[in-house]
């Protein structure tokens, strides 16, 4: 298994091939600091190439997901000129780039709140499970300052329409319209309903080859950028690897056997 980093502001536990992974700086409701966005990328990179690290999920201690950037980092980057801003600013955006093209089945819990960097992570997820009472908002207008970074991945989210009303009104909602709006996929009013609908999920990826699953996310998000008629000669490549492949094998004899593959034990 895969040697994981040492962090201060996260909180990492490898069960049942889920790396579960707490953003832990309560006092400031899980603020974004530069040291949790590299920490963050360097778990990234650490299990990128581990198949038997089948899910990630992401959630926040204390009560909260997420409240966005960290005003101390800031007012740091300040003192240092506009340069320094603009590099804060990029890290956390390779950030959401590098987790969603994870080739792991990425997993949000979404509670209290779920605020401007914190609503850039949701929407990177492959699967977002709220609380029903979490509040989402993009409140960097209101403070003067834009969610340069998340756009692009809000856009993507929830569409161009939605986007522009929420980024221009900095308005507050909870899990019920985030469900509506498409941000998220589960909304429950009840923790422990939410912790069940969590396992569940993770039941079902379980039952996904690995390999499998990281080059149908890869294609699913090839869909954005490649031309069609290119995409579906790479799927038709893809598909052929992966029927003659050990997992194509495993999971066709024990279609016929009926049992379970090796990777759903």
């Amino acid at each position: 298994m895969s040697e994981l980093p040492n962090c201060e502001t996260l909180l990492l536990e490898l069960a049942d091939g889920v790396l579960h992974v707490t953003l832990n700086r309560p006092e400031s409701r899980n603020a974004m600091s530069l040291a949790m966005v590299e920490e963050l990328r360097a778990v990234l990179a650490a299990v990128r190439d581990d198949s038997r690290v089948r899910a990630l999920v992401l959630r926040g201690a204390g009560g909260h997901f997420c409240a966005g950037g960290d005003i101390k980092d800031m007012a740091t980057a300040r003192a240092t000129g506009s340069d320094a801003y603009r590099q804060l600013n990029r890290a956390f955006g390779s950030l959401l780039e590098e987790a969603q093209a994870q080739p792991q089945v990425m997993v949000a819990v979404l509670e209290g709140a779920v605020l401007g960097g914190g609503f850039g992570l949701a929407c990177i997820s492959d699967i977002a499970i709220a609380h029903a009472s979490a509040q989402f908002g993009l409140p960097e207008t209101s403070l003067g300052i834009l969610p340069a970074q998340i756009a692009p991945f809000v856009v993507k989210r929830i569409g161009l329409t939605q986007a522009r009303r929420l980024a221009l009104t900095a308005a507050r909602f909870d899990g019920a319209e985030a469900l509506r709006l498409g941000l998220v996929h589960f909304a429950e009013a009840d923790g422990a309903v939410l912790e069940q609908r969590l396992a569940e999920s993770l039941e079902q990826v379980r039952r996904c080859a690995p390999g499998a699953n990281a080059q149908t996310k890869a294609l699913l998000l090839a869909t954005e950028t490649e031309p069609l008629d290119t995409l579906l000669d790479h799927a038709a490549e893809r598909f052929a690897a992966a029927v003659t492949g050990p997992e194509g094998a495993e999971g066709t004899m024990a279609f016929v056997q009926k049992r379970k593959p090796g990777w759903a034990q």
